[in-house]
């Protein structure tokens, strides 16, 4: 008598239903992934208004100009520090690296000691405190 293994989904055609669906679609979201993605999304708005550059030049994939990778940095330690994320749901809001994630955490603890750059992220900081955690009716 000879054992067959049963097939795995990847083994298994498609079905008609999840033929044209993406892949993400078709697996579902772990539990809480959407409210992380609306908290960083959120951040990343509050970075572009606070710092005045279209919040889509702070979502783009890749490298980019100093100024926008500054500010989305900011926006990063932001959320991890103020929102309590870890840094890998912050580089799964972000779409980035949880490493990318660490690296910019790491630079704007060391940009922090200057004056002028601490009262920037103070400010992010107070305003993502004010909007997310301690919500005032």
């Amino acid at each position: 008598m000879q054992i067959r293994a049963k097939k795995t989904r990847m083994e298994r055609p498609l079905s008609g239903v999840d033929r044209g669906r993406p892949i993400a679609a078709r697996r579902g979201r772990p539990e809480g992934e959407e409210r992380i993605i609306a908290l960083c999304d959120a951040v990343l708005d509050l970075a572009g208004a606070l710092f005045d550059i279209p919040s889509r030049e702070l979502r783009r994939p890749g490298r980019s100009s100093s100024g926008i990778s500054r500010a989305r940095q900011i926006a990063m330690y932001v959320a991890h520090v103020v929102l309590r994320l870890s840094m890998a749901e912050v580089g799964r809001g972000f779409g980035r690296d949880r490493t990318t994630v660490l690296h910019a955490c790491h630079l704007v603890e060391d940009l922090r000691d200057d004056p002028e750059f601490d009262r920037v992220v103070a400010v992010a900081e107070r305003i993502a405190r004010a909007a997310f955690v301690n919500p005032r009716l």
